[in-house]
């Protein structure tokens, strides 16, 4: 049974990663690390911080030593820390959104992105467009911020965080696909397909979870 190390920078993602692990992959022994003062000193700090930097490495060391086969991080606003983390391991380690991206960019044409948590979107840009250049695709990238919808959901209203999202994606009915940024975001794609059914809805635990099984049991 290869052991899985989830990192997160908020508990708002634990449950979609958990629940895309039991529809997609249910094997894994699942190791949930949770630093939430992470996401409180990113939403302050406009670049990523040399002691965020020594935290991910710790993070990254600790997983090691808990014997994981791989590292999934569920949180998007820090991706360079987390390639950092990828260098230093001999194990695979996923960005969060790094397969959706890869989903979105094969789709090609004008991908829109949704996110809940605003620092998290100009790396998220800088991410997908450095992916972008490395390919033959013709995507580009539409950003809307959903402004409460995390409030929202840290205060246990759900439904009404999915219902925002909704309503944003609206301004984005002229894209070839929808991307929602966060993890703790998934909740909301049943809603937004019933919304925009032509346009493809990409949530980054279903997609995480389908390119680590990739990774993982190419490994074994």
């Amino acid at each position: 049974m290869p052991r899985i190390a989830l990192i997160h920078a908020t508990p708002a993602a634990v449950d979609p990663i958990k629940a895309a692990f039991a529809e997609i992959w249910a094997e894994p022994d699942l190791v949930n690390l949770l630093d939430d003062s992470l996401s409180r000193d990113r939403a302050t700090s406009a670049a990523l911080t040399d002691s965020m930097y020594r935290r991910f490495d710790a993070l990254g060391g600790y997983a090691l030593s808990i014997g994981a086969d791989a590292i999934l991080f569920t949180c998007s606003a820090f991706g360079p820390a987390i390639e950092r983390v990828a260098r230093a391991v001999n194990i695979p380690v996923l960005k969060p959104n790094e397969a959706m991206f890869a989903e979105a960019i094969a789709i090609g044409g004008r991908i829109g992105m949704l996110a809940t948590f605003e620092p998290s979107i100009a790396s998220m840009r800088e991410e997908f467009e450095a992916d972008v250049a490395k390919t033959r695709s013709n995507a580009k990238l539409d950003c809307v911020f959903v402004p409460g919808a995390m409030a929202e959901l840290l205060a246990g209203r759900r439904e009404q965080h999915d219902a925002m999202i909704a309503d944003a994606a609206s301004t984005l009915s002229h894209c070839t696909a929808i991307m929602l940024a966060q993890f703790s975001m998934a909740s909301a794609a049943r809603t937004l397909r019933q919304r925009l059914p032509a346009i493809p809805v990409l949530t980054s635990p279903a997609s995480a979870v389908t390119a680590l099984k990739s990774k993982v049991v190419a490994r074994r």
